[in-house]
């Protein structure tokens, strides 16, 4: 192991990870708004609106990110629209995204029990306010292993951006394993950026977890 090399190049992972993690960031709250949107959609029981929500899920979640990211930065200048490496990203990321937390989010609506939402009836609540204080509450409660799991999903994701030549960190890898052949150092690197960015994470969902359950919002028949 030639720790002059890691020692030397560590900074470069530095600034990789930065923008991995920035435009992760977006791409999940992006995701986020798309998925809660998605589930607003379905729950309107509006045929029309309900279909192509089913439509945009289906075909998000069958088709790999690599081939959506293919698509979006070499097939769409062919029509005459042309995106740089980062909108492609998390254009790409979002749109994978979106289905994803919307199939969680839709589990927790699911998991609320019709009592509460009747509940809400009858203590003069609209539909709107009913969705706001007493459903949403209660089925992200529910959602957070699920929307945890797909955050840590999507930041892992994030190491096909160099397909579009985005300098992240499997960017970076790849780039110094072709200049200096350092494949053990470089990959070692590689392995430990994406541990200190995804470790925090799952540890901050898991403390939410345990907090809302101690909280008793994970059981929707104390609320």
């Amino acid at each position: 192991m030639d720790w002059t090399f890691v020692q030397k190049f560590t900074p470069m992972y530095v600034k990789a990870a930065g923008l991995t993690l920035r435009i992760a960031a977006i791409g999940i709250v992006l995701s986020m708004v798309v998925g809660l949107l998605c589930c607003i959609v379905q729950s309107l029981r509006i045929p029309v609106l309900r279909r192509i929500a089913a439509i945009y899920i289906e075909l998000a979640r069958n088709t790999p990110l690599l081939v959506q990211l293919f698509f979006l930065y070499f097939g769409l200048p062919k029509v005459g629209i042309k995106l740089n490496s980062e909108s492609c990203a998390i254009i790409g990321l979002t749109f994978l995204g979106g289905a994803y937390m919307a199939e969680a989010l839709r589990s927790g609506l699911e998991a609320v029990e019709l009592s509460q939402r009747e509940a809400g009836a009858c203590i003069g609540l609209t539909n709107l306010q009913n969705l706001r204080y007493v459903i949403l509450p209660q089925a992200l409660a529910t959602a957070i292993p699920a929307l945890c799991a797909n955050v840590i999903f999507l930041i892992k994701e994030t190491s096909v951006f160099s397909a579009v030549a985005l300098a992240d960190l499997m960017y970076v890898a790849k780039d110094l394993i072709g200049m200096y052949y350092k494949t053990d150092e470089a990959l070692m690197m590689l392995v430990a950026a994406y541990l200190v960015l995804l470790l925090p994470v799952s540890l901050l969902f898991s403390w939410i977890e345990r907090r809302l359950r101690y909280a008793g919002f994970g059981d929707t028949r104390t609320v």
